[in-house]
């Protein structure tokens, strides 16, 4: 007997029998009307259905895409009419595309493709029909890459002194709707506005939103691949990998917008804000329970990253700060539900992101009282939580005043060595506070750091070994697998402590000189350890006996590292380590040259030898040493005699020297001076 279904389940399943298409439908392939369902939790879960393509239409389609994910177009005038013909094809059919997981790629390659008349059309076709694209899981990528697209033309047809009368032309003449790519965006955006509130909580609408306030606000859109990306959650960027699909010269740029679009931003966040408290006249009216149900949001993992771009924006146009003030109170008194929310947003992962992010954009009085009411007296316990309060902390190192960030360093510093266990990023961040207040605590920050990674009670020590973990890291695999993204903060903070303090280039160029061989140069070909090589070739600032130890080892594999990626970075910085060191340098040009065909047929190898002056070398070896002294002369600048004043000649000055000598010791000085006199030039 099969279980009787009940309560929530039996509910959903009334819902989706209520708004399911006929089979009748998805054999003929007509279109739906668009159904908008509301979740117990008054998210929208837009149920877009717009039919379905028939099979000879799907696998067309599928094997356009197939064929621009190849780009094996001979020229861009062959790609150009292939995708005019595609989107010829697909005319009437845009919105079954979109929502298609296949289909949905082909018109992302489309837009990224297609020309500015061709744009128009596409963003024409959606028109109606924005709202639901945008919280659709497959159509919202689509909507992303056209709205980028869209901002980039509308900044082009700014600029462009005769649009104006090419856009009433085409008016004139009925080619045109909607004329400029500004009106068309913002009739998008008239769809889009009274839907923002649900926007904000659902799960795809959200990006959008978000891009639709970085578009208004005239902000950096970044590339959906992007790993620090602001609009892209983590997962999503993995997909957009995956998927094999690269944004254009168009993202991860910054756009100029008209007028319109401030006024417009303006009108988005004010009408999401009364959404939320309604029309009240000041903060003081919004009852209790609408600022408990908008702090449950600064912290819900789908509306906080909006609230906080909406927060960055707000000062542009809003001195009261409407949505701060919201959310934290602004007079100088704690407030126990404040502090209790303060509190949950320091050891929430959401909520600690939260607030790092938003310390970043409040004004610094609101900022300070944050840190004096609620943080203060705990800096070190908050830095302590290394996956939530710590981050606030390295914020607060960012943008407080100089008297605070002081603070901060006094409590903090001789707990360093301890933060770094599990957080080596409070490392950097301690050191760039410290540079910031001229260098305050610079010798204690150096000697925790030291203690740390380098202690002079141990005898067998190890910089590399302490702060790279090359034992048991990726440092010799032969799998995909590195470098990882720990190695790379790893080294990174590595190379920081190098261009800090000299005493940490020393203890490096030791750790270096003490691992076999072979370990250093496996470092000199991996992904992140490469760029802790290069940090340390300086000839400046390495001593002459230490660079000689080090290039003993490095000659060893000169014609390989040459034709790697990383190795042959570290060649280039070799052509000034070798200098004053003639002997390494020609050894270092001979081995090249012996292997010039291995070396001129490697992309790699093609740099080192142009970079490395060797076509000089082998055809004009004096003009090659020339150059080689050039370098010397300017890495090494000879030392400056000191000048001798006007009409000063100091033989004179020794004679009479030699003649005191005489004297004081009772010796007879006529027969010189007579030498003397006679060496002198007759007037």
């Amino acid at each position: 007997m099969a279980p009787k279904a009940r309560g929530r389940k039996l509910l959903k399943k009334e819902k989706r029998d209520e708004f399911a298409p006929e089979k009748d439908h998805h054999a003929q392939g007509d279109e739906l009307p668009t159904e908008t369902l509301q979740d117990n939790d008054g998210s929208s879960n837009q149920a877009m259905f717009y039919g379905v393509l028939d099979r000879d239409e799907l696998e067309y389609f599928k094997q356009a895409e197939a064929t621009l994910g190849m780009d094996a177009f001979e020229s861009r005038e062959e790609k150009g009419q292939f995708v005019t013909s595609v989107i010829e094809e697909a005319r009437g059919k845009e919105l079954k595309l979109v929502t298609s997981q296949i289909c949905s790629k082909l018109v992302e390659r489309l837009i990224l493709d297609c020309d500015d008349s061709q744009l128009k059309g596409l963003f024409k076709a959606f028109n109606g029909n924005f709202y639901g694209m945008a919280c659709h899981k497959y159509a919202s990528h689509v909507l992303e890459t056209l709205l980028v697209r869209s901002a980039a033309l509308v900044e082009k047809e700014l600029l462009t002194p005769s649009f104006d009368d090419e856009n009433v032309a085409a008016e004139s003449n009925g080619d045109d709707e909607y004329g400029s790519m500004e009106n068309m965006f913002l009739f998008m955006l008239n769809e889009l506005k009274p839907h923002a509130k649900l926007l904000m909580s659902d799960q795809y609408g959200s990006h959008t939103l978000r891009l639709v306030i970085l578009i208004l606000a005239s902000k950096i859109l970044p590339s959906s691949t992007q790993s620090n990306s602001n609009l892209r959650s983590k997962k999503s960027k993995i997909a957009r990998k995956m998927i094999d699909i690269k944004d254009n010269d168009e993202f991860n740029k910054t756009y100029q917008t008209p007028e319109s679009f401030k006024l417009e931003l303006r009108a988005l966040v004010s009408g999401l804000y009364k959404s939320f408290t309604g029309d009240v006249a000041s903060r003081s009216d919004v009852s209790p329970s609408t600022i408990t149900k908008f702090r449950e949001l600064c912290v819900d993992k789908v509306a906080s990253p909006v609230i906080q771009l909406i927060i960055q924006v707000e000062g542009i146009f809003d001195r009261d700060r409407s949505f701060w003030r919201l959310i934290f109170n602004t007079n100088d008194e704690r407030d126990a539900k404040e502090e209790s929310f303060v509190e949950y947003l320091l050891s929430d992962a959401v909520g600690s992101h939260f607030l790092q992010n938003v310390i970043g954009y409040g004004r610094q009085k609101y900022v300070e009282r944050l840190y004096r009411l609620y943080m203060r007296e705990r800096v070190v316990k908050l830095a302590k939580r290394d996956t939530t309060g710590a981050f606030v902390v390295q914020a607060l190192l960012l943008h407080l005043k100089g008297k605070e960030i002081r603070q901060i360093l006094d409590d903090i510093v001789p707990e360093l060595s301890v933060l770094l266990n599990s957080n080596i990023d409070f490392g950097t961040a301690i050191i760039n506070a410290s540079n910031t207040q001229d260098s305050y605590l610079r010798d204690e920050i150096i000697g925790q750091l030291l203690k740390k990674y380098y202690p002079a009670e141990q005898e067998e020590r190890n910089v590399l070994e302490s702060c790279l973990q090359l034992s048991s890291s990726t440092l010799g695999n032969t799998r995909d697998d590195w470098p990882t993204a720990e190695e790379r903060r790893r080294s990174i903070f590595l190379e920081q402590l190098i261009a800090y303090d000299q005493q940490f280039m020393d203890v490096t160029v030791e750790s270096m000189l003490a691992l076999p061989e072979e370990r250093l140069l496996q470092m000199c070909y991996h992904g992140v350890f490469s760029h802790v090589v290069e940090s340390v070739l300086d000839p400046k600032r390495v001593e002459i006996i230490q660079r000689r130890r080090l290039l003993n080892v490095l000659c060893k594999d000169v014609v390989n590292m040459a034709c790697n990626a990383y190795g042959s970075h570290i060649m280039d910085k070799l052509w000034n380590f070798t200098a004053k060191l003639m002997l390494y340098k020609e050894r270092i040009a001979g081995a090249l040259v012996g292997e010039s065909e291995k070396v001129k047929n490697s992309t790699y190898g093609r740099q080192v030898w142009k970079n490395w002056q060797l076509e000089k070398y082998v055809r004009k070896r004096w003009d090659w040493k020339g150059l080689v002294k050039d370098q010397e002369r300017e890495l090494f600048p000879p030392v400056e005699k000191p000048v001798v004043a006007p009409g000063h000649n100091d033989r004179y000055d020794r004679n009479e020297a030699r003649e005191t000598h005489n004297k004081k010791h009772g010796r007879d000085s006529s027969n010189h001076s007579d030498r003397s006199r006679k060496r002198q030039r007759p007037e």
